[in-house]
């Protein structure tokens, strides 16, 4: 069985090795081609060209790089349709992966899934009916996507998120980390999110450590994003941890608070019973333009699976350093009002059931006997 996968940022390239071990768990016989991190790879994927070159966010940002991404995008359509795979599974990054997907189609029968349903919830509800047109499969992460994709022709299997299945230190490990008031602070696991956020989560911490002079603030790190962290003028002492620290899992669960960049990352701190505070920006021209089409009132997940509004959030232009301290703060004084929300995120998400790995690949396995769909439209 051969498989074509493409990953294009952090996230992706996780939910891809977990992906790529269920498969290899029920399909010994399986083998990969494709573009995928270090993770990935560690699976057995020789990556074709290195993932960072993917991991753009934001419209503004995608601009200077347009013309590469463009080829990027037609060598890998060029690729899946000369091995000729059972299938082709692209993960995430939809501006790249989904125009992979159609070109594919537009030469070939190859069935393609998509891991990660696209926000259409959040903004661009059309873009599923769009997708319908060369995506056979949908890999859902989050149980109320399934109808928005079946709505729109596509067959779409709820998953269950990975987060659950990560693993979470132990009480013991917590408390050897020390006393005193431990803030996590996470800025983004892209270069462009650190130098947009980091100089006013700076101004947030300064904040902070002048009303809570024991707070210890801990700055994890990923590979691509560590030099660009150790090199911001931080007001105050820092832990930096560096990619894959033995310490991460711990100071998760033992942080008395976050400060975090919108993402996935408020799932991880959720799985921790992690309290915290969500604040993103983004160039001023993707800011404008997605304000304008935004459909939902918070975009942090936490809120949307819980169905509550619990973790507050500032976002865009409410992105500033003074309200953001003091809802830090006001998180300290009372760590307790969002257990609620993050225990029943948590079990919306599949936690204490089959792994989220396990039930993608027995999703894509399966609808390997369904007919793929055709579409030779250019």
């Amino acid at each position: 069985m051969k498989v074509f996968v493409i990953a294009g940022e952090a996230s992706g390239d996780k939910l891809g090795a977990a992906l790529m071990a269920g498969l290899k768990q029920l399909r010994p016989d399986v083998t990969f081609d494709g573009v995928g991190g270090p993770l990935m790879q560690a699976q057995g994927l020789v990556s074709r060209f290195p993932m960072d070159e993917l991991s753009v966010m934001g419209l503004a940002e995608i601009l200077p790089k347009y013309f590469a991404l463009k080829a990027r995008i037609r060598q890998m359509a060029d690729a899946v349709v000369d091995t000729a795979p059972d299938v082709l599974i692209t993960i995430d990054s939809p501006d790249f992966c989904l125009r992979v997907a159609k070109l594919v189609k537009a030469r070939s029968a190859i069935r393609t899934v998509h891991y990660v349903a696209p926000t259409v919830w959040a903004w661009r509800p059309k873009r599923a009916a769009h997708m319908a047109q060369h995506i056979d499969h949908v890999l859902a992460l989050f149980p109320f996507e399934p109808p928005l994709m079946q709505a729109a022709g596509m067959r779409c299997d709820f998953v269950g998120h990975p987060v659950v299945t990560d693993h979470i230190a132990s009480a013991d490990q917590a408390a050897a980390l020390g006393d005193g008031t431990s803030i996590l602070v996470l800025p983004g696991s892209r270069k462009g999110e650190v130098s947009r956020l980091a100089p006013r989560f700076a101004d947030v911490m300064a904040r902070i450590a002048a009303k809570t002079p024991d707070a210890r603030f801990v700055i994890p790190t990923t590979a691509n994003v560590h030099d660009l962290v150790q090199a911001q003028d931080w007001p105050v002492p820092v832990t930096i941890l560096p990619p894959a620290s033995p310490d991460k899992a711990a100071w998760f669960r033992r942080a008395d608070v976050a400060l975090a960049a919108s993402g996935t990352v408020s799932l991880e701190l959720a799985a921790n019973s992690t309290p915290m505070v969500i604040a993103y920006d983004m160039a001023w021209l993707s800011r404008m333009i997605i304000s304008r089409m935004l459909l939902v009132d918070t975009v942090t997940l936490v809120n949307l699976v819980s169905d509550t509004r619990t973790v507050p959030e500032f976002i865009g232009k409410a992105c500033q350093p003074g309200p953001i301290a003091d809802a830090v703060l006001a998180v300290l004084a009372d760590p307790t009002a969002q257990q609620a929300a993050m225990d029943t995120t948590m079990d919306r998400l599949g936690r204490g059931g089959l792994s989220p790995a396990l039930r993608a690949a027995r999703a894509v396995l399966d609808g390997l006997d369904q007919p793929a769909i055709v579409d030779h439209q250019t």
